[in-house]
């Protein structure tokens, strides 16, 4: 029997899948929680928990991750300091394209080049060695991003200047150009700030996952699912983090068509930290060619063609200053989950019953703990570790202690998203717990804290589950019909309804009110269910969508078994163009001249084919096929795309 291994791990759980290469059958499947401050022993824990007699029998281990989405969809990248060469300051600001860049650590330099790949003017080597030798010192990054203007047609000046940051400084580097070849420059950039933030994330991931098949003595190829539901050898993941955004998302896609064989379908997966929306036509992930679009940025990376947003089961419930509630986007750990670990919390939230409603905060349902020890300057900071060393406390206690009135009063925040401080607070895995649809930790406690935060609002005991749930199914709502329309739509408020007819008839749709009009929005397929809340959350969806829910076996471990049911595609992109009275073709850091076009296109195709079957084989790709995609690309330039498709290697018997 040929035994594949799927993993899945997601911002809180990790699933597994141990899949019948031959018969496609699932053989068992594991969920276990996810191990933020050490993922190998999630990891471990998932494959314990699956029946493997002889770890020998695994013959290719395939993994896929929602930690690049969540990591961006939460604000958690890594700091980043952002390299542009050639770049107009004065048309970034005045269009806001900073905003857009990741990091507000951004820094012009002299250089670039122009649409013919000629050099603007020479490259300022010693302004950029210094800045690089400056950020080094001060430790003000953790990474670093190049994007030179107009690279993808002529990349020496990235080159160069990497040459010459490498020398001062031993920070990971991006260049713009490896990561895409579209002349975009400001989604270049961002793309190339995006991988810059999460190398580090993703390079934790790969090492903890090689560390725990190897302590389980799985010697089996490991592959990466890719934001558009391929795979690719993690090696080659280790270098291009960005292309991971959306892989559990897709993998998730590619499992709900695998599970269920339907070919036109629109899969939803509820997980803890994020709502992951794509659609399958055709028996396929659609591709955004255009590149993807996660949190606020755009990137210049093709990927499914999905919505991410941040709502899940983790989300913290909390209200805004208008008094209402929201879901998210922050992810906690559930009140339930964090009083099992430390039965203190347990008793603290009990004795709250006693107090009057009055005299009630909402900080004394929110806690933090310390997860991990850091050095610091910053004597409140410091004064906040010594706090938390004997186990979590209200964040109500810590802000006395510390003698603050708002935790925006010091670099609070700023540690958890560093995830130094961890964060509980109430969330709908807690209202579950209360219903009885999920309860695997401390019922009592999410019991309490919900007839508390009813007491705070002067509401009834069922009135925030139900809020809750409406809140959750409108936001779901509204982001499928945006997504399939590819629309925005206004948010609601006390006047959006006599201005918009969008949000009118969005709203009078699924909550009919008037007296002479009805509307009606339906989902022309059936939506697919995936993640462990689907069940209880997607029913009212599909009813008032009018369509059929479809939920899968194994719906809830949807992840791991799109992760091993991709095949390994490795694509290279050339690009030819008239520079003066020649043409140019581009490959990588190949430039190559010719006086005919014909020759140009013919040298690139070949060289472009050749690259993408040598990349699909070191990823490890069973006897690639190999197509050519060829698209004029404006200003005299032709644009060549070779794909190569093959399945996996599997470990020889």
């Amino acid at each position: 029997m040929d035994l594949v291994l799927g993993i899945d791990t997601g911002g809180t759980f990790t699933d597994g899948v141990l899949l019948d290469y031959n018969t496609k059958e699932v053989i068992a499947i594991a969920k276990v929680l996810t191990t933020r401050y050490d993922l190998s022993i999630g990891i471990l824990n998932a494959i314990d928990s699956l029946p493997i007699h002889d770890h020998h029998t695994i013959r290719l281990v395939s993994i896929s991750t929602t930690l690049a989405t969540n990591t961006i969809a939460e604000g958690k990248g890594r700091r980043v300091a952002l390299f542009l060469i050639g770049y107009d300051a004065n048309l970034v600001r005045e269009f806001n394209f900073g905003e857009r860049f990741v990091t507000p650590h951004y820094y012009y330099f002299r250089g670039g080049h122009d649409y013919i790949g000629q050099a603007k003017e020479p490259l300022d080597l010693r302004a950029i060695t210094s800045k690089a030798r400056e950020i080094a010192t001060n430790r003000s990054a953790d990474a670093l991003a190049i994007s030179a203007y107009f690279s993808p047609l002529n990349p020496e000046h990235e080159q160069q200047a990497f040459e010459a940051i490498t020398a001062v400084t031993n920070l990971p580097i991006i260049l713009a150009h490896n990561l895409s070849k579209k002349l975009n420059s400001i989604e270049r950039a961002t793309t190339a700030a995006l991988d810059a933030s999460l190398l580090a994330v993703l390079h934790d991931f790969i090492a903890a996952m090689r560390a725990a098949i190897h302590r389980r003595g799985i010697d089996a190829p490991l592959m990466v699912v890719r934001g558009d539901g391929t795979l690719m050898s993690a090696d080659l993941a280790d270098h291009f983090a960005v292309e991971t955004i959306h892989s559990g998302p897709a993998a998730s896609a590619i499992g709900g068509r695998f599970l269920t064989g339907r070919d036109l379908a629109l899969v939803v997966d509820i997980g803890g930290t994020t709502t992951d929306i794509v659609v399958v036509d055709g028996g396929q992930v659609i591709i955004s060619e255009e590149g993807t679009t996660v949190g606020a940025y755009r990137t210049a990376v093709k990927a499914a063609n999905i919505r991410s947003f941040a709502m899940g089961g983790d989300s913290q419930l909390w209200f805004d200053k208008e008094g209402q509630l929201r879901v998210g986007p922050s992810r906690v750990v559930p009140l339930a989950h964090l009083a099992s670990q430390y039965p203190r919390v347990h008793d603290e939230i009990l004795d709250l019953i006693h107090k009057r409603p009055t005299e009630l905060l909402p900080d004394d349902l929110e806690y933090w703990f310390l997860q991990r020890q850091d050095k610091s300057n910053d004597p409140q900071v410091l004064h906040l570790f010594d706090l938390l060393r004997d186990g979590p406390l209200p964040l109500s206690v810590i802000l006395k202690e510390l003698k603050l009135i708002h935790p925006m009063q010091f670099a609070g925040y700023q540690l958890i998203n560093r995830e130094i401080i961890g964060h509980s607070a109430l969330t709908p895995t807690d209202l579950l717990h209360v219903r009885g649809d999920f309860t695997p930790w401390d019922v009592d406690t999410a019991r309490v804290a919900v007839e508390l935060f009813n007491r705070m609002q002067g509401w009834i005991s069922d009135q925030l589950a139900k809020r809750t749930f409406e809140v959750m199914t409108d936001s779901i709502l509204a982001e499928i019909v945006q997504f399939l329309t590819g629309r925005p739509m206004v948010k609601r408020n006390l006047f959006s309804l006599r201005r918009d007819l969008g949000r009118w008839f969005f709203d009078n749709s699924f909550y009919p009110t008037d007296k002479y009009l009805g509307t009606h929005i339906r989902l022309q397929m059936p939506l697919i269910g995936i993640g462990a809340p689907a069940a209880i959350f997607l029913p009212p969806i599909a009813d008032a969508l009018g369509t059929e829910l479809v939920l899968p076996e194994n719906y809830a471990v949807a992840n791991a078994v799109g992760a091993v049911a991709g095949s390994v595609v490795a694509t290279c992109e050339a690009i030819v163009y008239l520079s003066v009275h020649e043409y140019i073709a581009q490959v990588d850091e190949m430039r190559k001249m010719f006086t005919r076009l014909p020759d140009a296109l013919q040298f690139a195709r070949t060289e472009a084919a050749q690259r993408a079957e040598d990349i699909a084989l070191r990823s490890g790709a069973v006897s690639p096929y190999v197509s050519i995609d060829e698209k004029p690309n404006g200003m005299d330039s032709y644009r060549i795309r070779a794909r190569a498709v093959g399945n996996p290697r599997l470990m020889s018997r």
